[in-house]
């Protein structure tokens, strides 16, 4: 039972308590970043790097933090860990730093780090810690890569920068043919549209997460 409680930690968030789509939380990443695929992957890795060591490392200091400042401690962390994160993208992808810009700083307010700190790391050990980190980073990076992949592919007709749908044909009379790229799909509304059909498509396939 402890095993398969402990796996939970994993999966729910992956599905029926994402922290995007269920939870709510960590939109206006989900909106800023996912006009490009190779962007959602990269902020969904640096999010479950500062999250499954952010919340090891709050849960060991769980019972030496003082309850006053607590919300000061856990910025530090994650504040220490989104540097390194910042920093490691700076030496080794420059060009992709640029493009997630501040976006990468703001990963230090993002809500879903500070309420699985808050929410679990404080009354939990490192262990089911960690795994909460990686379940609730794992399911936010999974929205952000579904979001990104639609808006890159309809939006730019590529994936990873690599061209996949052709380029339109001229036409052939009444008719044309090929691919024309939509621009709105990289808009932030598409981004916000995109999210709503993945919830849409989440609660048709289970009336248990339909509000009453």
């Amino acid at each position: 039972m402890g095993l398969f409680k402990d796996s939970k930690l994993i999966t729910d968030p992956l599905a029926d308590n994402n922290p995007i789509t269920i939870q709510v939380l960590g939109i206006c990443s989900a909106l800023a970043i996912t006009a490009e695929l190779e962007a959602s992957i990269v902020m969904s890795v640096a999010v479950l790097f500062v999250l499954g060591v952010g919340n090891v490392v709050i849960s060991l200091m769980r019972n030496i933090i003082p309850s006053k400042i607590r919300i000061i401690v856990q910025l530090v962390v994650v504040a220490t860990l989104v540097i390194i994160v910042d920093l490691v993208l700076k030496a080794f992808a420059y060009e992709l730093s640029k493009t997630l810009s501040v976006f990468v700083g703001l990963i230090i307010t993002n809500c879903i780090i500070m309420g699985r700190f808050e929410a679990f790391a404080l009354a939990n050990g490192a262990w089911r810690s960690f795994l909460d980190g990686l379940g609730n980073a794992a399911g936010y990076g999974l929205i952000l890569v579904i979001v990104g992949f639609f808006r890159e592919l309809l939006g730019s007709g590529t994936l990873l920068g690599i061209k996949v749908l052709g380029d339109p044909i001229e036409k052939t009379g009444a008719y044309a043919y090929g691919y024309e790229n939509n621009g709105f799909m990289l808009l932030a509304p598409m981004a916000l549209i995109t999210l709503g059909i993945i919830i849409w498509i989440q609660r048709s396939r289970n009336n248990a997460l339909i509000e009453d």
